[in-house]
């Protein structure tokens, strides 16, 4: 008998699966095929680092979902989700990058076991781990199915979190600050960028008292200077040098949760203009969360933050949020609500999202975010309670 250590209650996981299911009822799904790994996390709790292949969770109307993947993971199924044993299947390795044969080939014929070769299943076609490929084979496999675009479906379930899941978010939070200290702490003229990396790294899986730390869904981020126009870059092995800004993005992660969150360091005297854009930015920021209430909509958010900006002759041009949570790489934002101008979508109580109003700018940037949460009354809550401002080091 295999111990398990499920991270959710049992009542957490039906929570999800009925959620699920009147989802996919009023889409008109008969079968979800969902392959994105946090939605199979999310829906049955497994975790491994396998989503590099073929694998996916199928949800029936009337049954308890299927995890299915490579024969090797399906050893790390039995360990890590609520379903029995006979709820996981696994194919056999010589379809595994193969030139003959295709995992979906497995994948139809157990959906033909199952009695739904002719039903709407739904797959998610706008995924990083669905390819064109996979949707090709399983069409040719399947001819009487009629398959439809289930991309979001589940992660649109996942927008408002339960009890348990901020409780994981607060550990992440509580992560993301050690983080943050250390690095405010460590970075100096002449360190090399790589090294305080490495710190990151160390204080992120080390954790907080009653925390253990786990991977992020995308590693630290953190260009200076003139680079830090550029938003994705990582790191390299240069040394920190006086008289340049460099934002961190980082994420501390607890069982998959994340608590995002950024901050400014600058070494040296700040020029003006940066000193000018950190105060509006600021503004921005106090104005974001106020209008961050249940009941407003998303683009409340986003104009909130746009008027200092533009007071001040900064336009930002991008969306300044998205829905945080449960993720793995290669994003740690749940692609859903956008905080942008054009998005309507509600606000309700215990959804939370990654306010994200970094500046992006020809020859420099600054980022100070925060992860927050949408309370039942007032403002949203910030995860984490550190200064909203650029830290200075002279």
């Amino acid at each position: 008998m295999i111990e398990k250590n499920l991270p959710f209650s049992d009542a957490e996981f039906q929570r999800r699966l009925t959620k699920t299911r009147t989802a996919m009822d009023t889409a008109g799904i008969d079968v979800l095929f969902t392959t994105d790994p946090s939605n199979q996390n999310w829906l049955t709790g497994y975790d491994g680092w396998s989503f590099y292949v073929h694998q996916g969770v199928i949800v029936l109307p009337d049954a308890d979902p299927v995890w299915w993947g490579r024969n090797q993971d399906a050893n790390g199924g039995v360990r890590t989700v609520w379903m029995t044993d006979d709820r996981v299947m696994g194919y056999a390795d010589n379809y595994v990058q193969s030139t003959e044969r295709h995992p979906m080939q497995d994948l139809a014929e157990r959906l033909r076991g199952m009695g739904v070769q002719n039903k709407r299943i739904g797959v998610e076609m706008d995924n990083y781990y669905f390819s064109a490929k996979a949707f090709a084979v399983l069409q040719a496999e399947l001819p009487d199915a009629t398959f439809v675009d289930a991309t979001a479906l589940v992660n649109w379930q996942r927008g408002v979190k339960s009890d348990e899941e901020l409780a994981f978010i607060r550990k992440a939070a509580a992560i993301s600050e050690k983080i943050v200290d250390g690095l405010i702490e460590r970075v100096e003229p002449g360190v090399p960028k790589n090294e305080v990396v490495a710190e990151i790294f160390r204080d992120g899986l080390r954790g907080v008292d009653g925390a253990w730390g786990d991977y992020p869904a995308i590693v630290p981020l953190l260009p200076s200077g003139s680079d830090a126009a550029a938003p994705h870059l990582t790191w390299d092995g240069r040394d920190f040098v006086t008289g340049e800004a460099t934002f961190f993005e980082i994420s501390g992660c607890y069982r998959r949760y994340h608590a995002p969150l950024c901050r400014t360091l600058f070494l040296g005297k700040p020029p003006q203009f940066l000193l000018d854009a950190e105060k509006a930015l600021a503004e921005g920021l106090e104005a974001g969360l106020e209008a961050a209430r249940a009941g407003n909509r998303a683009c409340d958010i986003a104009h909130a933050l746009a008027a200092p900006l533009e007071r001040a002759g900064i336009e930002r041009g991008a969306r300044c949020g998205y829905p945080i949570g449960l993720s793995y790489p290669p994003d740690w934002g749940e692609r859903t609500i956008s905080l942008r101008a054009e998005d309507e979508s509600l606000l309700e109580p215990g959804m939370t999202f990654h306010f994200m109003p970094g500046l992006w700018m020809a020859d420099w940037g600054l980022e100070i975010t925060e992860s927050i949460l949408i309370t039942e009354d007032g403002p949203a809550d910030t995860f984490c309670k550190r200064p909203r401002k650029m830290f200075i080091k002279d």
